[in-house]
């Protein structure tokens, strides 16, 4: 069934159009990753499926009826309100029901929390339950592995593969479109209706698009030889005086037209982005012994010991909380550590990659920001005037002028980067460099940072990047337990490993769910027995659950026990999906 059909649809901002002439169909169950160039008008897309911006032309056509959910790139909550008030403000008995249920599944374990004090990743948490809240039809993703920290993202993963709904998610996680999407779309004006799509994985898409991509330049190929063929026709000076000489100087013309729209096509423009290394020979640039950190009280980590040479690529993983940053900002020199030593080689040139972008005041003009003191930059000994380089970020000169403010966040990222590239590094410290960028910029930072002649320590929760990147990997826990790992997927499993020694901790803090405070006319003793049991009845599958998964990390390396405990987990899960389609089951009958 479909659920909305985009026909025909523009949209411009000013001189800039975003889309045109897009077409396309969202059916009932389609899990939808929308990809494409930053600029290129995804996120508005978005909004005008949901209503919140308008489209210039075209129309959309919509199911009746049809309910969408969506949570946006960047979600805000009132002050005051605690994560329970932000889904069930009127306290009625069968929303909060619907609205607990729903944070459980989120992993929230205090509903009190104030909402507008959350981090980062736990608003987009709250927010995708929001747009639960009233079960869509369709649920509208924006951006929402932003600020998830790897658990996070985890956790969302296997949160969307339970939905029993349709969804489309803007990311440029290249691991999570992978591994919850089954349809791609791709926006972009190198294809002749400005989008590609396709039905299958994101590695499908890709090898697809790289075919239909060399038909393309294969078709350019061939008009440049009809063309030269016409053009040399053409200069013998036929006289137009019959039917069939005229019908060809049209058709010439035409090759021409269609020569000219398909070299625009596949004119590709990426990113030159190259970072700018020191040269030095210093065999060991940073030396770190135990470091420790508590922050209001709390400890964070301690006793990290880390060395740091040419060539080095250290990615640093763990949820949020456990002092990413802070370990970043410590051995960038930028705050210090409560215990520990840290030997630097002499006159080290260090550079530090913001993630919050503090080094970009939204007043100043884009060139300022490219080029504070004056039009040329000085790059690896060689002067470029800004115009020039502006356009090695993908900013054509025309907007030079604009504040920095009406930038999108790939854009400011993009300055960033620029700015990061004029200073000679021994060491690059990157706190989450790829939030907002596309796809081809992140592949092309992957290739700079991979042939950086120093040291990088990289925090990222773009698992591609790590992966592609990184060399050694340290783990911080929430418990102290500091590790180093070969790559990501050994982090995960270790961590999943940590969930499970703590989970009895953590289910005793858990939240009691709601329950109807009288037997309820609409169920029968049976049921109102079953509803009053389900809190039980929930916490002893999930640890069971949580049992299952120790024992396939403890016999990960024999395949028959872990096949045996991959299935005996897919049982558990279903039970536990089961129960809880039951409670809201329930909990509907017992209000009605």
């Amino acid at each position: 069934m479909t659920l909305i059909g985009i026909h025909s649809l523009f949209k411009a901002f000013g001189t800039q159009v975003l889309f045109e002439n897009l077409s396309f169909t969202i059916e009932s169950g389609d899990r939808i990753g929308l990809i494409g160039p930053n600029g290129s008008g995804k996120s508005t897309l978005l909004k005008i499926l949901v209503g919140q911006e308008k489209e210039d032309s075209g129309f959309l056509s919509k199911k009746q009826h049809l309910k969408i959910g969506y949570a946006s790139q960047s979600p805000e909550f009132e002050e005051g309100l605690t994560v329970e008030q932000v889904l069930s403000p009127t306290n009625d008995i069968e929303a909060l029901a619907r609205a607990r249920i729903l944070l459980s599944k989120a992993q929230f374990a205090d509903f009190s929390q104030q909402a507008a004090r959350l981090s980062g990743g736990w608003k987009k948490r709250l927010d995708i339950i929001r747009a639960l809240l009233n079960d869509p039809d369709l649920l509208l993703l924006d951006e929402p592995t932003n600020h998830l920290d790897l658990e996070g993202i985890l956790w969302l993963e296997k949160f969307l593969e339970r939905e029993k709904r349709g969804f489309v998610i803007v990311s440029h996680d290249r691991y999570f479109l992978e591994n919850v999407c089954t349809k791609m779309i791709e926006i972009n004006r190198c294809y002749p209706q400005g989008l590609f799509s396709s039905v299958g994985s994101l590695e499908l898409f890709n090898e697809r698009k790289a075919a239909f991509l060399e038909v393309q330049r294969q078709e350019e190929i061939g008009l440049k030889s009809l063309v030269r063929d016409e053009l040399e026709w053409l200069r013998r000076s036929p006289k137009a005086r019959t039917t069939k000489s005229r019908s060809r100087i049209q058709r010439a013309h035409q090759l021409m037209e269609d020569l000219s729209e398909v070299q625009q096509r596949n004119k590709v423009v990426k990113a030159d982005i190259h970072f700018n290394a020191s040269e030095r020979e210093t065999r060991k640039l940073l030396a770190a012994k135990g470091l420790t950190k508590s922050l209001g009280g709390k400890p964070l980590f301690k006793g990290i010991n880390l060395t740091l040479s040419p060539g080095s690529r250290i990615g640093i993983v763990g949820e949020n909380g456990t002092g990413k940053t802070t370990l970043l900002k410590i051995l960038a020199g930028m705050i210090t550590q409560d215990c520990g030593t840290i030997k630097y080689a002499d006159d080290l040139n260090l550079v530090y990659f913001d993630q919050h972008r503090e080094q970009l005041p939204d007043h100043v003009t884009l060139k300022e920001a490219l080029s504070p003191t004056s039009d040329t930059v000085n790059y690896r000994g060689q002067t470029i005037h800004v115009n020039g380089w502006a356009k090695k970020f993908l900013f054509s000169p025309d907007r030079l002028r604009l504040p920095v403010g009406c930038l999108s966040g790939g854009e400011k990222a993009r300055i960033l980067i620029a700015r990061l590239m004029l200073k000679p590094a021994d060491i690059l410290f990157l706190d989450e460099p790829t939030n907002d960028l596309d796809i081809p910029t992140l592949e092309v930072i992957e290739e700079s940072l991979s042939t950086f002649a120093g040291a990088i320590v990289l925090i990222s929760h773009d698992r591609c990047l790590m992966d592609q990147v990184c060399t050694q990997i340290v783990g911080l826990g929430k418990h102290n337990e500091e590790q180093i790992f070969s790559d990501i997927s050994q982090w995960e499993q270790a961590l999943q490993k940590t969930k499970t020694k703590h989970v009895e901790l953590e289910k005793t803090k858990a939240p009691s769910p709601p329950v109807v405070q009288k037997v309820s006319k609409r169920l029968s003793f049976n049921e109102q027995r079953e509803l009053d049991g389900m809190e039980a009845a929930i916490l002893k599958v999930e640890q069971e659950v949580a049992r299952i998964q120790e024992n396939l990390n403890a016999n990960a390396s024999d395949a028959q026990k872990s096949l045996e405990y991959y299935k005996l987990l897919a049982l558990e899960q279903e039970k536990l999906d089961s129960l809880f389609n039951r409670w809201q089951f329930l909990i509907d009958k017992a209000s009605q």
